[in-house]
């Protein structure tokens, strides 16, 4: 790795690492627009690195970025959140530095979590840490809302939820998502709450984040987030773990596919973790 120089991230690295991560690492959804996306990754990135500097990561080769890897701490909870290496140099220990150097900066955190991509090296490294392993499932497709149950009682609350899902991800994951959620928020994400029973983040039906008090809440959450793409728009719920299993009737009744999906690998210190969705981007 003479050739390749580990060094944090620095602002002007943002648009180089997203354009690795475009590349190797994204999904794109279907309809969406790669100015929006490009923005909504941008102000993802440049947040962690204005809360996290001391998790942000890069790998430089032949002056450009060449791998990107990027942790957060919350509370004392540590949550490995993006990472990418170009296909050139994988293979090469690249990924195994810059992720040595995330979790040093969760050294002395109490909890660890990792949503893995299903790639066998990514697995593999996030394995050799000792954290126990929860295979999960995706589901996706598009969603029969006439199966939906009464719907009323959940809100649109946008910002003015924060304070909710805050409290919740504190007893569900052990560290509040307060910190956060302005940022998907300002790229087009919905809010929404249940009383004070659930809240949920989605974006044009693609569920980013969920956590209630209660299964029959988490249930409502999940056909309201399903719901906000309106008919015949394709959905997607992403890591449900071992513990998920409330969500299955919901997404076998509004008639999903159910396929298989990376690993969540999480130890230590933590909440109950359900009823819960976590977020690729925080956690």
């Amino acid at each position: 790795m003479r050739d390749v120089d580990i060094r944090p991230l620095r602002d002007e690295d943002v648009d180089a690492s997203y354009r690795l991560c475009a590349e190797v690492l994204f999904r794109v959804q279907s309809g969406e627009h790669e100015p929006v996306r490009a923005a909504r990754q941008h102000a993802r990135i440049r947040h962690l690195l204005e809360t996290d500097p001391g998790g942000c990561w890069i790998a430089e080769h032949d002056g450009g970025v060449a791998g990107v890897a990027i942790a957060l701490l919350r509370e004392g909870v540590w949550g490995f959140s993006l990472f990418a290496v170009a296909e050139a140099l994988q293979g090469r220990g690249v990924g195994r530095a810059l992720f040595d150097r995330c979790w040093a900066y969760g050294a002395d955190a109490r909890g660890h979590i990792v949503l893995s991509s299903e790639h066998p090296a990514a697995m593999r490294r996030y394995a050799r840490t000792g954290m126990p392993i929860r295979p999960c499932v995706a589901a996706g497709g598009i969603a029969d809302l006439t199966r939906a149950p009464d719907l009323d009682g959940v809100e649109d609350a946008g910002e003015a939820g924060i304070a909710l899902a805050d409290a919740i991800g504190r007893e569900l994951r052990g560290a509040g998502h307060g910190r956060d959620l302005h940022v998907p928020l300002a790229g087009g994400a919905r809010l929404l709450v249940d009383s004070d029973r659930a809240f949920g983040l989605a974006r044009e039906g693609h569920v980013i984040l969920l956590g209630a008090r209660d299964t029959a809440a988490a249930q409502r959450m999940l056909w309201a987030l399903f719901a906000t793409a309106g008919p015949g728009a394709t959905v997607g719920v992403d890591f449900l773990s071992a513990g998920q299993d409330w969500a299955l009737p919901v997404v076998l009744d509004a008639g999903l596919q159910l396929s298989p999906d990376g690993p969540m690998f999480a130890g230590g210190a933590l909440g109950p973790m359900t009823p819960y969705v976590p977020s690729g981007a925080y956690l």
